[in-house]
């Protein structure tokens, strides 16, 4: 019997170790594999850009559906009795938060600010929200940043209760779940420039289209916790409640939603933030508020007015994220002495205290003598900056002069490589990068994708496009990871990172364009700049989470064998890591791309000209292809970089 089972062990062993040998050299079979398609594709197809042959001209069809809407947006039923529904219930709802808001005054809205973030976060953060609020109105914003808290309100209101109702569905519904994942994870690698498209052809230019564009673009959040929130509750309390005979909507109410808090407000928070930083973006589509100044500021190249207006809309993000951050980190706290409602009272008491003070004082609006100017002192430090370090800096050269050596000696060497290559060449390339990376169900979506864009006919802009996100993806990497490691072994080193990263992560994308025009001028290399800059919070924070995370008693182990710093972060750290570096990997990718896309405002031409383009002369035709290349290359970005346990089982 004993040898019967060492048999069958030793056959066992033999049948498993094709399919083990395969997994162990996978990444040389599929490189070797890669070289013969390599030389059998120049032999047979030979070079060339994507043909014409392979191309489809949607530029009829997208006009013909365009003119078909405007033709018929004031009298087809679709849009009478369901579109303009929509769009008088957005239109009507933020109205009347705005007047709301105004007659409330700067001191309701600001007292209210400041007593909210109390009742959740304690005085220190009430102090914060005060000063931000003052500091919006003395800088002559205070109209505009109303506008966008108008706007913000109705949007996170929508944003929340879409996101939650499907949220909901997927957290109770495995079908539904297994549905919805894979239209959450499309969401999420598109651009927001890209949400733009479909709502303005249906809506026009106007606060509707920008409202459910910020919808559409913040619910995915609220979805995804949501669901992970209900489907992670604590098995042995929903077993309790269920032999306690509670029925299924008990055991929701009383237990699957409570238990989901901290993810349900986490959610929130982020719905927030993406909400924000859509709104400003929308302001390309006619939303108005903040988001407006900063537009009409940078297509006049006016750095300080635009500084004007960006300041708000930093302000505000750092308020809406501390209090809803506040929020979710006292759930399971010790509650408070008093009932609940008795700390809400004051906060309303006070709100309408402060608005008729300040309305009996007849100052209900923020007076303009108590305004601070600061776009001639920025505009004058611009010109300063332009005269001192733009050009002309001896031996290091000006910031022109570094975006011009970044454009001559990256940008247009990368773009021309891409565009040189055969497209065959290409299409094979994303397949090697996502075979090695994930499964052939990932790689077949990366490949597709990568072939839809020549099908649109945008092949040369968008591999123009794609060298700006690789070089933006570069530059990230080395500076965030060598500050990640950096953070990881210091705590001094961390602590002077945190404040950094928390502003710049809180700040909207369309923020970041002010201070590389300054600097930098209008371009490619200005727009990657504004790229790496959103994008490094994120590498950063991942790859010291991901260093910080590896088991201490490995890093004692190598310790006590003598290893010295740098060969326990070259040999046990960086390879324990790697989960967390390649998920850094994927985060910088998708977040270069949405800024890269956005510099299109700032010159950086390519799919997010474009789109630009598309927008504002009304040629719905060339901004939806560009916007549709956009979700495709970002689909291929994100299947080529997204670190997944894809090596492992079945799907290896």
């Amino acid at each position: 019997m004993t040898a019967t089972v060492t048999n069958a062990r030793t056959a066992g062993l033999d049948a498993s170790t094709p399919a083990s040998s395969f997994a162990r050299h996978r990444t040389g079979v599929v490189l070797v594999g890669a070289l013969a398609l390599l030389m059998l594709g120049a032999f047979l197809i030979g070079g060339g850009t994507w043909p014409e042959s392979l191309t489809v001209d949607l530029s009829g069809p997208l006009g013909d559906v365009s003119d078909w809407i405007i033709d018929n947006r004031d009298t087809h039923p679709l849009f009478l009795y369901f579109f303009g529904h929509i769009s008088n219930a957005v239109v009507l709802s933020v109205r009347g938060v705005y007047l709301v808001l105004l007659a409330a005054g700067w001191a309701g809205v600001t007292a209210a600010a400041g007593l909210i973030a109390w009742r959740v976060a304690g005085i220190r953060l009430a102090l914060t929200a005060v000063a931000a609020f003052i500091l919006c109105a003395l800088l002559g914003m205070w109209v505009p940043t109303m506008q966008t808290l108008a706007l913000m309100v109705v949007a996170v209101l929508a944003s929340v209760i879409l996101g939650a109702l499907l949220g909901l569905a997927a957290g109770l519904s495995d079908r539904v779940f297994r549905s919805l994942r894979p239209v959450l994870d499309t969401m999420q690698v598109m651009p927001a420039f890209a949400y733009l498209l479909p709502v303005v052809l249906v809506f026009g230019i106007g606060v509707p289209a920008a409202v459910l564009a910020t919808v559409i673009y913040a619910a995915p959040p609220m979805a995804r916790l949501t669901a992970l929130g209900l489907r992670d509750a604590d098995a042995g309390v929903m077993e309790a409640a269920a032999s306690l005979g509670a029925t299924g909507r008990q055991r929701l109410l009383t237990a699957r939603l409570p238990l989901a808090r901290k993810e349900l407000l986490l959610g929130l928070n982020q719905t927030i933030m993406m909400a924000l930083s859509m709104a400003v973006i929308a302001s390309v589509i006619g939303a108005g508020g903040l988001g407006d100044r900063v537009y009409q500021a940078l297509a006049s190249v006016d750095v300080g007015a635009a500084l004007a207006a960006g300041i708000p809309i930093v302000l505000l993000a750092v308020v809406l994220d501390r209090v809803t951050a506040a929020a979710g980190n006292r759930i399971g706290t010790a509650p408070q002495a008093g009932p609940a409602w008795s700390g809400w009272a004051v906060v309303v008491a006070g709100t309408v205290g402060a608005a008729v003070v300040a309305r009996l004082a007849s100052k209900p609006a923020w007076p303009d003598a108590w305004t601070v100017g600061i776009t001639e002192p920025v505009n004058e430090a611009v010109g300063w900056m332009t005269d001192h370090l733009y050009s002309g800096v001896p031996v290091i050269g000006g910031t022109a002069d570094w975006a011009a050596h970044f454009t001559t000696w990256i940008l247009d060497p990368v773009r021309d490589g891409l565009q040189w290559l055969p497209w065959w060449a290409l299409l094979l390339l994303v397949a090697v990068l996502a075979m090695v990376i994930g499964t052939w169900r990932t790689t077949l979506t990366a490949v597709l994708a990568m072939a839809a864009i020549g099908v649109l006919g945008v092949w040369d802009p968008a591999l123009n496009t794609l060298s700006q996100v690789l070089a933006g993806v570069a530059v990230t990497l080395v500076i965030g990871f060598a500050a990640g490691v950096a953070a990881s072994r210091s705590e001094r080193v961390e602590r002077l990172l945190r404040p950094v990263l928390d502003v710049f992560q809180t700040m909207p994308q369309f923020v970041y364009l002010i201070p590389v025009v300054a600097l930098f001028g209008v371009g490619r290399a200005p727009a990657v700049a504004a790229a790496v800059i959103y994008a490094l919070p994120a590498v950063v924070r991942i790859t010291t989470q991901g260093m910080n995370s590896v088991d201490p008693v490995v890093m004692e182990s190598s310790r006590s064998l003598g290893a010295t710093g740098m060969q326990q972060l070259r040999k046990v750290q960086l390879p324990l890591a790697r989960p967390a570096l390649l998920l850094a990997v994927n985060q910088g990718v998708v977040l270069v791309l949405a800024v890269v896309v956005i510099g299109g405002l700032v010159g950086g031409g390519a799919l997010g000209y474009d789109v630009v383009f598309g927008l504002a002369q009304g040629d719905l035709a060339t901004g939806l292809v560009a916007g549709a290349a956009i979700v495709c290359l970002g689909l291929m970005l994100d299947r080529v970089t997204q670190p997944t346990q894809r090596r492992t089982g079945k799907g290896a």
